[in-house]
């Protein structure tokens, strides 16, 4: 069915609704039949939500875009304001037409279309078995994927996360971490690094900002594993922040920080990367293999817990490093008495600590005190422990 056909049809359904004419934004009447031959959506908000008023500069700039490439849509906003001030005041943020303000009106169309929460976008459509259609609400489509989500239909999501699972298990690093503009990533210095070169390596995306506390700890974890196999293993490990950051500079200091390379941070990659790989909360760290493949989504927690030594952070050598550990375990004594510290010291496992004895740090096992502060390496136990168990 042409695209006429199918916009007659939605003109149709909102004259049965009581819809005679709708307005612009300087506050014209525009006549129903305006939106003939055009993609149309509903928007359904309001100016006391904030969730509204969020979204809708970000529908605003796509709806921009999306005439200014040729796209024939249309949207018509349908308010749940409490009263006609606060309808205008929102309206005249936006560049489409919008329904009259009528309450009634906007509750036979909030029941008809099943909008049970706002922002709402609801996208119509014609087909030839069942007549006029509407999709689900397209806010979260708009927001994952900006202007690509055009027409905002089911079809479209599908095509889009097709496209994503491409990415993400394709191996190819370019179509990963670049774009049709863009084959580099840059380091701290804003030197440009081409993507290219980290094939053959193991590559480790950090998702982190700098107003997030959590990241700046385990950022000194992460940057403390990375200077050691930087040194015991050159060549071999990079780290590609992602920055969920709120400005450039804060994007900067966090940067400034990092002995790795970025992505840039006006490139939009960083939020296709964040929604590809479905990142909920920071700090996290995926580890792709040499193939450019996700070898593990929780880097982090291994990072934390075995730092370098469990390079190249593959299922098998995290085992090793984990059976390795608990053979030394087995080897040493439960506790000891060591003639340093008045209390008896028991075997701990810590992923970080300062041995009281050698002032160098520690992991995994330790002698600790369980009524103070008192830590040792195992290898700095003094060796009159006759009465260790």
């Amino acid at each position: 069915m042409e695209g006429g056909e199918k916009v007659k049809n939605h003109v149709k359904m909102m004259q049965l609704a009581g819809v005679q004419s709708l307005l612009s934004n300087g506050g014209k009447e525009v006549p129903l039949s305006s939106i003939e031959g055009k993609m149309t959506c509903l928007f359904f908000s309001a100016h006391w939500c904030m969730p509204c008023r969020n979204f809708t500069p970000k529908l605003v700039q796509i709806y921009t875009m999306l005439q200014n490439t040729g796209k024939n849509i249309e949207i018509i906003f349908i308010s749940l304001d409490h009263d006609e001030t606060s309808f205008l005041d929102h309206f005249k943020s936006m560049p489409w037409l919008a329904l009259p303000f009528n309450t009634s009106l906007r509750r036979k169309l909030c029941n008809h279309f099943g909008v049970e929460h706002i922002p709402a976008l609801i996208p119509l459509s014609v087909t030839p078995s069942s007549g006029l259609e509407f999709d689900e609400d397209a806010v979260k489509l708009v927001e994952e994927y900006g202007a690509d989500a055009y027409p905002f239909s089911a079809k479209r999501r599908g095509e889009l996360e097709a496209m994503d699972d491409s990415r993400r298990q394709g191996g190819k690093l370019q179509e990963l971490l670049g774009c049709k503009d863009r084959d580099h990533v840059i380091n701290a210095d804003g030197i440009k690094i081409s993507i290219a070169e980290l094939a053959g390596k193991t590559v480790g995306l950090y998702f982190g900002a700098h107003w997030c506390p959590p990241c700046h700890s385990f950022m000194k974890q992460l940057i403390e594993a990375y200077n050691e196999l930087t040194i015991l293993r050159p060549g071999s490990f990079e780290v590609i922040f992602i920055s969920m950051d709120r400005s450039k500079e804060e994007f900067q200091a966090s940067l400034s920080v990092m002995p790795w390379l970025a992505i840039p941070y006006s490139d939009t990659s960083r939020q296709d990367l964040t929604r590809i790989f479905a990142i909920k909360g920071i700090p996290a760290l995926l580890i792709l293999g040499l193939d450019g493949k996700v070898l593990k989504t929780d880097g982090r927690t291994t990072i934390s817990t075995y730092g370098a030594t469990a390079f190249p952070f593959t299922e098998s050598r995290v085992s090793e490093v984990d059976e390795a550990l608990k053979k030394e375990g087995a080897n040493l004594p439960r506790r000891v008495n060591d003639p340093r510290h008045r209390h008896e010291l028991e075997l701990d496992m810590a992923k970080a600590y300062i041995c009281d004895e050698c002032q160098q740090k520690g992991r995994y096992w330790v002698f600790s005190c369980k009524q103070c502060n008192f830590d040792l390496h195992p290898s700095c136990v003094g060796e009159s422990n006759d009465d260790g168990i």
